[in-house]
């Protein structure tokens, strides 16, 4: 592997990322990205299709304007068109007139793609590189030349697919980055065709761009940088087309951690995390709790062994420290769990069990009958708290229910089409020797659950205010038993600590979501009582 300090890195969220199916980013959201991954240290940042549409034409204007600190902004095009020369090329003017410091162009490399998508020939092809990639460089751009197709041209005919990159390099291209755009190859085919590419052009910079057709998208730009490339082209969280790009935070943590390059640096690195949930949340798209690195599952122990050995020795099972990369260890009690699992879950929820003189054991078969009703606890740490000190004898119900009534109201006959149903719960509970009854409505039955409860403990605690329902999830336990089956239900509040989960389990729906309601409110207050500091610290 060559000898390389610095590896440069080009995102692509803003072009390739927005064509994964579903996204749609509005200027703000893009501005939003540009101004992250700029703080975070990512050299280009590519900003889409200048006058390709009016939200891409106010981007390029809004980038004139913004001061970025580390950055440089990328117009994406292509090469000029067959029989039309550069200087009177629309596109190639339109990148130019977008002020981008960078400018990449694609070109084909691909012979079956020349003549029969451009419909040309191998000549006029080899002209409209050279002759876009000069006219660019004379206009005073950085230029990346995006070899399109590069290893598919090249496995069909490798003397025309390095021609199309000899041609480039001469007319002046500062990155040749290669694409294997189809997403097929593996890793070892990747370095060996990178490596004597790389080796024919001493001096000149190459770039790799994976797409992950074959899930290999990160080995196979790990692979190239081994074989000598110093630019890695990728999205962030590896959104885009089809399967998906290359995941550039990925590969930049393996980079810095695993081959001891610079790609942020490891003071950036930290924000790894962070990067990646912000990028989820401007996106839309959801980040895997087991996503590397960033996942919040990426560093979750549920085997008592694991748990017990992390206490003692944490590198036998975290290939790198969470905290390299913003993220933390967790330790997720189940049916699986052993006595050192729970401990160190109980520690991370303001108990320790060990001085409190608790049976752990007693503990853990009431967690395990419970998970064999159909519980879960992984995502529920506010249920498992108040599991916790139901065993130490320290809950105190913050209330009692009498009885609740759901009522939903569907006024129209439009059958299976009907979006217009509402909700109406009344719910009687008593607070100390209080009595209150209110009525909730909503667009949906736990809605209308959530609103009536509020109104009842408001009076007696107006902290529910800052309590917010984030997500619901229903779940069947065992599909196979029907409509008869157990519901599992678990709700995420937020409140001004950060959020947790609580669950509730019952042949009814609409009981189960009370019961994960319930133990929300119940542990959120717990959170904001001075009593639990400890716990709301966890």
């Amino acid at each position: 592997m060559p000898s390389i300090a610095k590896i440069r890195t080009y995102d692509s969220t803003l072009r390739d990322g927005e064509q994964c199916e579903g996204v749609s980013l509005s200027l703000e959201d893009k501005l939003k990205v540009v101004a992250r991954l700029d703080d975070f240290g990512i050299d280009v940042i590519e900003g889409g299709f200048p006058a390709s549409n009016p939200k891409d034409i106010a981007f390029f204007k809004r980038m004139a304007e913004m001061d970025l600190k580390h950055a440089k902004i990328a117009a994406f095009g292509n090469t000029c068109k067959k029989g039309v020369s550069a200087e009177r090329d629309a596109g190639l003017r339109d990148l130019l007139e977008s002020g981008a410091p960078v400018v990449t162009i694609v070109g084909k490399t691909w012979d079956a793609q020349v003549t029969r998508a451009l419909q040309t020939t191998l000549e006029e092809n080899l002209r409209m590189i050279r002759d876009s990639v000069t006219h660019l460089k004379a206009a005073g751009r950085e230029v990346v030349f995006d070899a399109e197709h590069f290893f598919d041209g090249f496995a069909a005919n490798s003397a025309y697919a390095l021609e199309c990159i000899r041609v480039a390099h001469e007319a002046g291209a500062d990155s040749i980055d290669l694409c294997e755009t189809n997403g097929g190859w593996l890793p070892f085919q990747v370095e060996e065709v990178v490596q004597r590419v790389v080796e024919s052009y001493p001096g000149q910079v190459f770039g790799i761009h994976c797409h992950n057709d074959s899930g290999c998208a990160v080995a196979n730009t790990l692979a190239a940088v081994r074989a000598g490339v110093t630019q890695v082209q990728g999205t962030c969280n590896g959104i885009g087309e089809r399967v998906g790009n290359t995941d550039l935070l990925t590969v930049i943590a393996d980079v810095e951690l695993k081959m001891g390059m610079d790609a942020v640096g490891s003071h950036k690195l930290t924000e790894l995390t962070d990067v990646s949930h912000y990028i989820a949340e401007v996106t839309g798209v959801a980040l895997s709790p087991h996503h590397p690195y960033t996942g919040a599952s990426a560093f979750a122990h549920k085997g008592g062994l694991h748990a017990s050995a992390i206490a003692r020795f944490p590198q036998a099972y975290e290939h790198t420290s969470p905290a390299n990369v913003g993220n933390s260890a967790r330790m997720v009690v189940s049916e699986l769990a052993g006595k050192a699992s729970l401990l160190q879950k109980a520690k991370l929820l303001g108990f320790d069990l060990e001085a409190a003189g608790a049976d752990i054991q007693a503990m853990l078969d009431s967690i395990k009958e419970r998970e064999a009703a159909g519980y879960t606890y992984e995502m529920a740490d506010g249920s498992l708290a108040l599991l916790i000190m139901r065993h130490l004898g320290i809950y105190h119900p913050a209330f009692t229910l009498e009885s609740f009534r759901v009522i939903v109201d569907d006024r129209e006959d439009t059958g299976a089409l009907a979006k217009d149903a509402a909700s109406e719960a009344v719910i009687k509970i008593h607070v100390g020797d209080e009595r209150f009854v209110a009525t909730g409505e909503g667009t949906g039955p736990v809605g209308a659950l959530d609103a009536a409860l509020r109104m009842a403990i408001t009076e007696s605690y107006p902290e529910v205010a800052g309590f917010e329902l984030v997500d619901y999830n229903v779940r069947l336990p065992d599909e196979s038993q029907g409509p008869g089956a157990l519901t599992r239900v678990t709700i995420t509040t937020a409140d001004g600590f950060g959020s947790f989960g609580t669950v509730g389990v019952s042949e009814n729906v609409i009981e189960a979501s009370w019961n994960a309601l319930v133990e929300s409110i119940e542990y959120g207050l717990i959170r904001k009582s001075k009593a639990g500091t400890e716990v709301c610290d966890a």
